[in-house]
C-alpha cells in the first residue's frame, strides 16, 4: 500500500495521539511509509489526509466530517484504545482503504 497520511481525530486530541502513535509504529513495523497525526475536528481541512479515523465518542459527527473532505472517514471501534501495539488499528485501516479502493 502506497504512502498514506492518516489523521486520527478525537474531542481534544489527547486520546487520538495514543492511537496515532501506535498506528505509526505498527505501519512502520509493517514496512509502510505512512504518516499519522492526531487532531480535533477543527484541524480537518479539505486536503488534510488520505484517511481520517474518528474516535468512537465522535461517531455522531461522521456524516458531517465526511461531507467536509474528499477521503475515507472511518469510525474507530469502541475498543480501539485497547489496541496497545496498533496492529489491529492498522489492519482495520488497511481493510477499509482496500474496500474503498475496490468500490471506486
Amino acid at each position: 500500500m502506497a504512502s498514506k497520511r492518516i489523521l486520527v481525530v478525537c474531542g481534544a486530541g489527547a486520546s487520538s495521539t495514543f492511537v496515532a502513535q501506535r498506528l505509526q509504529r505498527a505501519a512502520t513495523d509493517a514496512g509502510l511509509t505512512w504518516q499519522t497525526a492526531a487532531g480535533t475536528e477543527q484541524t480537518i481541512g479539505a486536503d488534510t489526509a488520505d484517511a481520517i479515523l474518528v474516535g468512537p465518542h465522535l461517531a455522531d459527527r461522521l456524516a458531517s466530517i465526511s461531507a467536509a473532505v474528499d477521503c475515507p472517514v472511518l469510525a474507530l471501534p469502541d475498543d480501539i484504545f485497547t489496541d496497545r501495539d496498533g496492529t489491529r488499528t492498522l489492519a482495520f485501516v488497511q481493510s477499509a482503504l482496500t474496500a474503498e479502493k475496490g468500490s471506486s
